[in-house]
């Protein structure tokens, strides 16, 4: 397998396909969060050491960029090949049995009005899925919209979308961690004005071009694009121009298909979102366990809160390598020095064949496993929504 200067040896992790056609097996969660979101208390936290290596300057905006044919090169573990596929074909357990079913009625679902905040408090809402409602630096940001009832390949949805597409606000920019059905939605893009902006991996904003977006910024990884409100007051007050958001895109232990032609033919990975004042939040989108979220955390210090994935990984010779199960994803955020960590990729689609409740359950174990604050694990129902209070400021010197 060949390398770039820029990836790093394949992982060492027990090599397991991916499921076929796009799409990649199941995905299921939720937890305890009733009426009003969440507030996290305010802290001090220890000044983060300095990103390294240092931060790309941010790239202009809805820049045309030319990319290599393919991404082959970037993926950490190879693709299946004729026996696993033979054995995929012969096994077919991507689905759960009866028993894993049962659970169905008991996914937390808790639907709630989106929180009030201001252009220095960050929230987070989960819609579903890989699909959450982002405030942060004044914006609101969209990940990996999907508010169909169905997508392609799968069931219908087990719980209703979290969000109701009328409650939400402006939707200020929507970032795509990939290709695939799960993650990339056209019935739900459809909805969006067409000028919204729109952060996508490189070798993907010729599909949003030829459904007339018109503000798509292709991004390779460890590159960035900032993004200001459109309107109101500068952050923290004062008067002039807001500050940006700024967008980097980072890797993912993945791929991208969309059809029977594209096999990795554009890119895949994460989103670190970072507003004015350095809060962090780190979307992971779909990927697997590995090196990357060590190299990550070291080049973002101090990550508030990472959104990763947690299901559609059983069986795990099939999809070890493109999932994180419920311990990896534990491990990923201690990886990354995340402060915090929401589970997300489960309880919406059935994607794979654990029982729908297991992911939760088993995130919950491992985090308690780990020692970290029980209070640090926001496993949310679809439709509740976290606040991240703004660290309290350190006492002035008396000097």
């Amino acid at each position: 397998m060949r390398t770039t200067p820029s990836a790093p040896p394949p992982r060492t992790t027990p090599t397991g396909p991916v499921a076929p056609g796009g799409v990649h097996a199941p995905a299921l969660r939720f937890a305890e969060t009733r009426g009003a979101p969440l507030v996290a208390a305010p802290a001090v936290p220890p000044r983060p050491a300095p990103p390294y290596p240092p931060l790309a300057e941010p790239r202009p905006l809805a820049e045309r960029r030319v990319w290599p044919r393919t991404f082959h090169d970037r993926l950490t573990a190879p693709l299946p090949g004729l026996k696993a596929m033979a054995r995929f074909a012969r096994e077919g357990a991507v689905r759960p049995g009866p028993d894993g079913l049962a659970d169905v009625s008991r996914l937390p679902y808790a639907p709630a009005p989106l929180p009030r905040v201001d252009a220095r408090t960050v929230a987070v809402t989960w819609a579903g899925h890989a699909s959450w409602v982002v405030r942060i630096g004044g914006l609101t940001v969209l990940t990996d919209p999907v508010w169909s009832r169905r997508i392609l390949g799968t069931p219908a949805r087990l719980t209703s979308v979290g969000v109701a597409w009328e409650a939400l606000p402006r939707v200020d920019a929507v970032v795509i961690s990939h290709n695939h059905y799960d993650h990339l939605d056209a019935p739900t893009l459809r909805r969006l004005p067409r000028d919204t902006p729109v952060f996508v991996p490189a070798g993907l904003a010729r599909w949003f071009q030829r459904r007339r977006f018109t503000r798509v910024t292709e991004l390779d990884w460890w590159e960035a694009a900032e993004l200001r409100p459109r309107d109101g007051a500068p952050a923290g007050g004062g008067t002039g121009r807001r500050a940006a958001v700024r967008f980097d895109f980072v890797p993912a232990h993945h791929w991208s298909k969309r059809s029977l032609t594209d096999t990795c033919r554009s890119l895949w990975g994460g989103w670190v979102l970072t507003d004015p004042e350095g809060q962090r939040v780190y979307f992971a989108g779909d990927t697997g366990y590995g090196h990357w979220f060590s190299r990550i955390g070291r080049r973002y210090p101090g990550i508030d809160l990472a959104l990763l994935p947690i299901g559609a990984y059983d069986p795990r010779w099939w999809l070890a390598d493109v999932h994180c199960d419920p311990e990896e994803a534990v491990r990923a955020a201690e990886d990354l020095g995340a402060r915090r960590m929401a589970p997300m990729h489960w309880g919406t689609f059935v994607l794979s064949a654990e029982p729908v409740l297991e992911p939760l359950t088993r995130v919950r174990a491992a985090w308690d496993k780990a020692g970290m604050p029980r209070e640090d694990l926001w496993d949310l129902p679809v439709g509740a929504s976290r606040v991240l209070e703004r660290p309290a400021e350190p006492p002035a010197s008396s000097e």
